[in-house]
């Protein structure tokens, strides 16, 4: 390639980037390292007390940023985040999506309501994200970069309760592909990263030195060839790339952050 630069392929900088469901930790590190590359960030969470320490944090590394005080629980809110950020940056380059929740009971125990919760939080919110901003990426006619946080459970069943997480995470991967090939005549790139466990609040237990976390995360470990679990930096990665110019020619796919675990 002639003119091929690789600082320039891996920058944000000036990029304008949305990210939903900014302050769980997958979401917040990502926001602090696309922070340092010198992008402008809108962060949007219906955690307001975190928004507000995450978006002081953004602002010491120098960076811009707007806070939007919800997440795609509807059309509107959807909507009124991608405004947010045209209103702030002029347009929007790239979304980040990474909200959801989980449920765990057996089947023949999970209330329809309880596996409702979960498909909306980790689908119909990204769907709607991808609705919202695909519109506005579309009418700048400049292309774009949109990544949605799947799950190794997307690909890979699990015997305790995953119903609910297991089939909303399939169908965020089944959705990527189909936006891949939709908004390919855009200029639109779309992929998932699927991560398996990393270090957060919900998977801390895990990380102990003692107590049921040791045999869980045993387990864990004899499955995944790199022999450790994953840390937020070990996501970040992979999402900055997509993020950036140097994924320009990916669309459509689940980049497993996994360690190797869905390997085996």
């Amino acid at each position: 390639m002639q003119h091929f630069d690789p600082q320039q392929m891996f920058s944000v900088a000036g990029k304008s980037i949305l990210i939903s469901g900014a302050t769980g930790t997958l979401g917040a590190a990502t926001a602090l390292g696309l922070a340092k590359g010198g992008a402008r960030l809108t962060l949007a969470d219906n955690n307001a007390t975190g928004l507000e320490e995450l978006a002081k944090q953004v602002r010491a590394l120098g960076a811009q940023v707007a806070v939007v005080p919800f997440w795609p629980d509807s059309e509107e809110h959807a909507q009124a985040m991608v405004a947010t950020a045209v209103e702030h940056f002029s347009e929007v380059n790239g979304m980040l999506i990474t909200n959801g929740t989980n449920f765990v009971a057996d089947i023949v125990d999970m209330p329809v309501d309880s596996w409702q919760s979960v498909m909306d939080a980790n689908l119909r919110g990204p769907w709607l994200a991808c609705q919202a901003v695909g519109r506005q990426m579309i009418k700048q006619g400049k292309g774009g970069s949109v990544v949605v946080l799947s799950s190794t459970r997307g690909k890979l069943g699990h015997p305790a309760g995953y119903t609910a997480y297991c089939t909303s995470k399939g169908a965020i991967d089944a959705l990527v592909r189909t936006l891949g090939c939709e908004w390919g005549k855009h200029g639109i790139t779309i992929n998932a990263v699927g991560p398996t466990v990393f270090r957060s609040p919900v998977s801390a237990w895990m990380y102990a030195e003692d107590g049921p976390g040791k045999v869980t995360r045993e387990g864990m470990l004899s499955r995944i060839p790199l022999g450790r679990l994953g840390e937020p930096e070990d996501i970040v990665g992979s999402i900055y790339f997509l993020l950036s110019p140097a994924s320009q020619f990916c669309t459509g796919q689940t980049l497993y952050a996994d360690g190797g675990y869905t390997a085996g």
